[in-house]
């Protein structure tokens, strides 16, 4: 549990222990318990869709080379890591995500090569298969009494513009640096005054973000052929206009914006 006064805030382990300081920071992801126990709503809705998620060695080098297909169902994204691996992000109907999970491994391989391709040779699975549902979740605050929310446990957004992790790390060094301040000035570190620096500087921009991610979903998760045609002259406009692929690339690294100055390599 999570007991706050005028001092501090003290948390309470399942195993019993207690941790006590002047601020506690909440990076445990969506639906978290120091949320809830914040009395912290959220805003938000479900896609009907689920991410399947697994890790695949492929035989050809992939050369650090990010792919993303958008498709009917939802998107389809190859990230690449270390030894020739790639982290595999397969969106599909809820229904459609579950057959794929309980399906045997020679099934769910054969959709998989339908999904992947031969372009980088053959695939195989690198370790286990998750399967997790895709929603919009907004904490509708992001600081309470001694308490800040951080990453997916303030915003959980659809994986189409991968753009998750970049929000996390906006949000861990702009509340660093608001501590950091707070405590060259003399201030409280977990003071309402001071945690409202960091929310005022932090909502907008994954209020923003949330909601044109939403709006991405909707437009390349649709079959309608509108759709389809605007999707296809945006693309090809993207890709001959080299000033609008630079700021989507810009856009994608999680450079825009009020950055903290940690993540632009300044000390705090």
């Amino acid at each position: 549990g999570l007991d706050v006064t005028p001092a501090g805030a003290t948390l309470t382990l399942t195993d019993g222990r207690t941790l006590s300081a002047p601020l506690v920071v909440s990076a445990e992801g969506r639906n978290g318990v120091l949320r809830r126990a914040a009395g912290i709503g959220d805003i938000g809705w479900s896609y009907g869709q689920s991410g399947v998620v697994a890790t695949v060695r492929m035989e050809h080098p992939h050369q650090g080379v990010a792919h993303e297909y958008f498709l009917p169902s939802g998107p389809f994204a190859i990230l690449p890591l270390t030894d020739n691996r790639a982290s595999l992000v397969w969106t599909e109907s809820t229904d459609r995500a579950q057959a794929l999970r309980n399906a045997s491994p020679e099934v769910f391989h054969a959709h998989l090569m339908r999904r992947f391709g031969e372009f980088l040779g053959a695939v195989e699975m690198a370790g286990p298969t998750f399967v997790y549902p895709l929603s919009l979740s907004l904490a509708e605050r992001l600081v309470a009494p001694r308490l800040a929310l951080i990453g997916d446990a303030a915003h959980g957004v659809h994986p189409i513009a991968g753009q998750g992790l970049n929000l996390g790390l906006k949000d861990a060094a702009a509340l660093a640096e608001v501590v950091a301040e707070a405590l060259r000035n003399g201030e409280d570190i977990g003071a309402e005054a001071t945690l409202e620096r960091y929310a005022r500087w932090r909502r907008f921009d994954n209020v923003s973000n949330a909601l044109a991610f939403d709006g991405f979903v909707r437009l390349f998760s649709n079959d309608n052929p509108l759709l389809r045609l605007a999707r296809g002259v945006g693309m090809a406009a993207v890709n001959r206009i080299a000033p609008a692929r630079r700021f989507f690339m810009h856009e994608a690294g999680g450079g825009v914006g009020d950055l903290p100055k940690l993540l632009r390599g300044v000390a705090i």
